[in-house]
């Protein structure tokens, strides 16, 4: 085991998580036990981006190894944690994390940047990564984008609430890529996502307007015009073109 669960650190968390956090941890360290190392409170309940009984509590499980039966344990707590808010955790063990570290550098930059480890050791405060890694993950990630707005504006169908959707995700998943660029930059990485909107739009001198209020619509029940849909997918996936662009000739 890590450690006992009474040596919990959660004054790091805002007080609105911490009983979900408590009985969540609770419930890992009786039934992992010691393949239980550590566990990690990532994203958005840490910043201010947390919108409290809409978003969910994010967290990142390190156990010595991945087994079946650790999986079970999970999943019977599935029905608990959804009624918490909490979010199916994130399970890695410390060989994933290590060798990872060139394939996965946006989403391990962004745990490094934004987490609070609540037991055991802290998996992500000692990570480095290659420059020349995650510029390559960013410019994968960016053309995947690209592709998958203009698959789903096609099975959309014109459907505005599914174009609300995906414009929402992207805009959501565009957020840690561009903290990622600004990294590659040397520049600050603002923790909220409508910061690093602003940022990167000074920075790569690109427009970030329909990014922030895409993002917004994740929680949002507005019924929006055609035409306003049709603008936001049209200037997010200029977006996403002009920073495969920049990151394709990003030097680094």
């Amino acid at each position: 085991m890590a450690e006992n669960k009474d040596n919990l650190k959660l004054d790091g968390l805002r007080e609105e998580i911490r009983g979900s956090v408590r009985y969540f941890a609770d419930k890992l360290v009786t039934g992992l036990g010691d393949n239980l190392q550590s566990i990690t409170v990532v994203g958005s309940s840490l910043t201010e981006d947390f919108i409290p009984g809409k978003s969910d509590i994010n967290t990142v499980i390190v156990l010595g190894k991945q087994t079946l039966d650790s999986l079970n344990i999970l999943a019977g707590l599935a029905r608990s944690m959804r009624k918490r808010k909490l979010a199916a955790p994130l399970i890695m063990t410390p060989g994933y994390i290590e060798h990872s570290r060139d394939v996965f550098g946006i989403e391990l930059l962004d745990l490094q940047l934004t987490h609070q480890t609540i037991l055991g050791d802290d998996p992500f405060e000692e990570l480095t990564f290659d420059k020349r890694d995650v510029r390559l993950q960013c410019e994968r990630e960016l053309k995947a984008t690209l592709i998958r707005l203009r698959q789903g504006y096609i099975a959309a169908a014109a459907n505005k609430k599914l174009l609300r959707d995906i414009l929402a995700s992207t805009a959501n998943g565009l957020a840690p890529l561009l903290r990622a660029m600004l990294w590659l930059k040397d520049s600050d990485r603002p923790h909220q996502a409508e910061a690093v909107f602003k940022k990167s739009a000074t920075e790569f001198s690109i427009k970030a307007d329909f990014l922030i209020t895409a993002r917004k619509w994740r929680h949002e029940k507005t019924r929006l015009e055609r035409e306003k849909i049709a603008t936001a997918f049209e200037s997010i996936y200029t977006t996403a073109e002009q920073l495969a662009i920049i990151v394709d000739k990003l030097e680094v």
